[in-house]
Protein backbone atom coordinates (compact mmCIF):
# COMPACT_ATOMS: atom_id res chain seq x y z
CA UNK A 1 0.00 0.00 0.00
CA UNK A 2 3.03 2.28 0.68
CA UNK A 3 4.23 1.65 -2.27
CA UNK A 4 1.21 2.10 -4.59
CA UNK A 5 1.23 5.41 -2.34
CA UNK A 6 4.42 6.89 -3.06
CA UNK A 7 3.98 5.60 -6.76
CA UNK A 8 0.78 7.74 -6.98
CA UNK A 9 2.39 11.19 -5.22
CA UNK A 10 5.70 10.74 -7.32
CA UNK A 11 3.17 10.38 -10.85
CA UNK A 12 1.08 13.22 -9.49
CA UNK A 13 4.41 15.51 -8.45
CA UNK A 14 6.23 15.12 -11.54
CA UNK A 15 3.34 15.21 -13.88
CA UNK A 16 2.63 14.12 -17.58
CA UNK A 17 4.18 11.64 -19.67
CA UNK A 18 7.40 11.53 -17.33
CA UNK A 19 4.95 10.86 -14.14
CA UNK A 20 3.33 8.18 -16.12
CA UNK A 21 6.68 6.60 -16.62
CA UNK A 22 8.64 7.57 -13.11
CA UNK A 23 5.68 6.85 -10.88
CA UNK A 24 6.05 3.29 -11.21
CA UNK A 25 9.73 2.82 -10.87
CA UNK A 26 9.68 4.78 -7.47
CA UNK A 27 6.73 2.71 -6.56
CA UNK A 28 8.94 -0.14 -7.02
CA UNK A 29 11.49 1.22 -5.80
CA UNK A 30 9.74 2.10 -2.35
CA UNK A 31 8.53 -1.62 -2.59
CA UNK A 32 11.91 -2.80 -2.46
CA UNK A 33 13.04 -0.92 0.06
CA UNK A 34 10.24 -1.43 2.32
CA UNK A 35 10.31 -5.41 2.13
CA UNK A 36 13.99 -4.83 3.37
CA UNK A 37 13.13 -2.81 6.70
CA UNK A 38 13.03 -6.03 9.35
CA UNK A 39 9.71 -6.04 11.73
CA UNK A 40 10.66 -4.61 15.19
CA UNK A 41 9.63 -8.22 16.71
CA UNK A 42 12.05 -9.96 14.16
CA UNK A 43 15.08 -7.38 15.06
CA UNK A 44 14.73 -8.55 18.65
CA UNK A 45 14.55 -11.85 18.72
CA UNK A 46 17.14 -12.25 16.51
CA UNK A 47 19.13 -10.07 18.81
CA UNK A 48 18.13 -12.04 21.43
CA UNK A 49 19.14 -15.25 19.77
CA UNK A 50 22.53 -13.72 19.04
CA UNK A 51 22.83 -12.67 22.80
CA UNK A 52 22.32 -16.05 24.18
CA UNK A 53 24.14 -18.24 21.74
CA UNK A 54 27.52 -18.47 24.22
CA UNK A 55 25.76 -18.55 27.29
CA UNK A 56 23.73 -21.81 25.44
CA UNK A 57 26.73 -23.33 24.21
CA UNK A 58 28.55 -23.21 27.72
CA UNK A 59 25.54 -24.68 28.93
CA UNK A 60 25.76 -27.71 26.14
CA UNK A 61 29.59 -28.14 26.98
CA UNK A 62 28.40 -28.36 30.62
CA UNK A 63 25.74 -30.73 29.78
CA UNK A 64 27.52 -32.90 27.65
CA UNK A 65 30.51 -33.03 30.38
CA UNK A 66 28.74 -33.91 32.99
CA UNK A 67 27.87 -37.05 30.25
CA UNK A 68 24.10 -36.22 28.92
CA UNK A 69 23.77 -37.50 25.49
CA UNK A 70 23.49 -34.35 23.02
CA UNK A 71 19.53 -35.06 22.66
CA UNK A 72 18.84 -34.75 26.40
CA UNK A 73 21.60 -31.81 27.19
CA UNK A 74 19.93 -29.92 24.28
CA UNK A 75 16.68 -30.02 26.11
CA UNK A 76 17.98 -29.36 29.61
CA UNK A 77 19.46 -25.86 27.76
CA UNK A 78 16.73 -25.58 25.94
CA UNK A 79 14.30 -25.47 29.40
CA UNK A 80 17.07 -23.69 31.61
CA UNK A 81 17.39 -20.86 28.75
CA UNK A 82 14.07 -19.62 28.14
CA UNK A 83 13.25 -17.44 25.06
CA UNK A 84 13.82 -17.45 21.28
CA UNK A 85 16.50 -19.76 21.33
CA UNK A 86 15.51 -22.26 23.61
CA UNK A 87 12.33 -22.63 21.69
CA UNK A 88 15.24 -23.67 18.45
CA UNK A 89 17.27 -25.48 21.17
CA UNK A 90 14.19 -27.54 21.92
CA UNK A 91 13.61 -28.86 18.40
CA UNK A 92 16.90 -29.58 18.13
CA UNK A 93 16.17 -31.99 21.26
CA UNK A 94 13.20 -33.12 20.13
CA UNK A 95 14.17 -34.19 17.09
CA UNK A 96 17.31 -35.97 17.94
CA UNK A 97 14.97 -37.96 20.62
CA UNK A 98 13.02 -38.75 17.55
CA UNK A 99 15.46 -40.23 15.32
CA UNK A 100 16.41 -37.42 13.25
CA UNK A 101 19.60 -36.74 11.55
CA UNK A 102 22.43 -34.43 13.36
CA UNK A 103 21.86 -32.51 10.19
CA UNK A 104 18.32 -32.39 10.03
CA UNK A 105 18.02 -31.53 14.14
CA UNK A 106 20.86 -28.78 14.14
CA UNK A 107 19.13 -27.36 11.05
CA UNK A 108 16.77 -25.37 13.48
CA UNK A 109 20.15 -23.10 14.40
CA UNK A 110 21.20 -22.51 10.92
CA UNK A 111 19.40 -19.15 10.62
CA UNK A 112 20.55 -18.06 14.05
CA UNK A 113 23.65 -15.37 13.30
CA UNK A 114 26.85 -16.73 14.60
CA UNK A 115 25.22 -20.53 14.82
CA UNK A 116 26.84 -22.10 12.05
CA UNK A 117 30.22 -22.60 13.42
CA UNK A 118 28.07 -24.33 16.33
CA UNK A 119 26.06 -26.26 13.66
CA UNK A 120 29.03 -27.37 12.07
CA UNK A 121 31.03 -28.69 15.10
CA UNK A 122 27.76 -30.63 16.22
CA UNK A 123 27.29 -32.20 12.64
CA UNK A 124 31.26 -33.10 12.70
CA UNK A 125 31.05 -34.57 16.08
CA UNK A 126 28.07 -36.78 15.27
CA UNK A 127 29.79 -38.05 12.31
CA UNK A 128 33.31 -38.63 13.54
CA UNK A 129 32.13 -39.24 17.31
CA UNK A 130 34.72 -36.06 18.22
CA UNK A 131 33.69 -34.70 21.65
CA UNK A 132 31.52 -31.94 21.02
CA UNK A 133 31.94 -30.10 24.70
CA UNK A 134 35.47 -28.70 23.91
CA UNK A 135 34.65 -27.33 20.30
CA UNK A 136 31.41 -25.79 22.06
CA UNK A 137 33.45 -24.12 24.76
CA UNK A 138 36.04 -22.26 22.36
CA UNK A 139 33.24 -21.48 20.19
CA UNK A 140 31.05 -19.55 23.16
CA UNK A 141 34.95 -17.93 23.73
CA UNK A 142 35.25 -16.75 20.52
CA UNK A 143 31.44 -15.80 20.18
CA UNK A 144 32.22 -13.58 23.29
CA UNK A 145 35.72 -11.60 21.80
CA UNK A 146 33.18 -11.15 18.59
CA UNK A 147 30.73 -8.98 20.22
CA UNK A 148 33.39 -7.36 22.56
CA UNK A 149 35.14 -6.44 19.25
CA UNK A 150 31.66 -5.18 17.48
CA UNK A 151 30.60 -3.39 20.87
CA UNK A 152 34.28 -1.57 20.85
CA UNK A 153 33.77 -0.94 17.10
CA UNK A 154 30.40 0.72 17.21
CA UNK A 155 31.62 2.79 20.40
CA UNK A 156 34.19 4.39 18.35
CA UNK A 157 31.98 5.00 15.51
CA UNK A 158 29.52 6.46 17.80
CA UNK A 159 32.32 8.77 18.67
CA UNK A 160 32.92 9.79 15.43
CA UNK A 161 29.16 10.06 14.18
CA UNK A 162 28.70 12.79 17.53
CA UNK A 163 32.07 14.78 16.48
CA UNK A 164 29.73 15.07 12.95
CA UNK A 165 26.96 17.29 13.55
CA UNK A 166 29.31 19.40 16.36
CA UNK A 167 31.70 20.09 13.42
CA UNK A 168 28.84 21.01 11.17
CA UNK A 169 27.93 23.01 13.42
CA UNK A 170 30.63 24.99 14.40
CA UNK A 171 32.29 25.17 11.06
CA UNK A 172 30.29 28.04 9.76
CA UNK A 173 30.02 29.88 13.19
CA UNK A 174 34.08 30.09 12.83
CA UNK A 175 33.63 31.21 9.29
CA UNK A 176 31.14 33.79 9.92
CA UNK A 177 32.88 34.97 13.04
CA UNK A 178 36.19 34.65 12.61
CA UNK A 179 37.00 34.30 8.57
CA UNK A 180 34.58 37.23 7.52
CA UNK A 181 35.73 40.06 9.30
CA UNK A 182 39.50 39.28 8.44
CA UNK A 183 38.15 39.04 4.92
CA UNK A 184 36.22 42.00 4.84
CA UNK A 185 38.74 44.24 6.66
CA UNK A 186 41.72 43.32 4.29
CA UNK A 187 38.95 44.15 1.55
CA UNK A 188 38.55 46.98 2.87
CA UNK A 189 41.87 48.67 3.32
CA UNK A 190 43.10 47.40 -0.31
CA UNK A 191 40.11 48.95 -1.70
Amino acid sequence: MGAGLAALAVAVVVGGWAGLFVGPLAGLAADRLLRRIEPREVRERRLRETADLPLAADLLAAALRAGAPVDRSALAVAEALGGPLADRLGRVGRTLNLGGTPTEAWAHLRTVPGAGSLVDAAIRSSNSGAALAGALTRLADDLRAERSTSAEASARRAGVLIVLPLGLCFLPAFILAGLVPVIVAVLGDVL
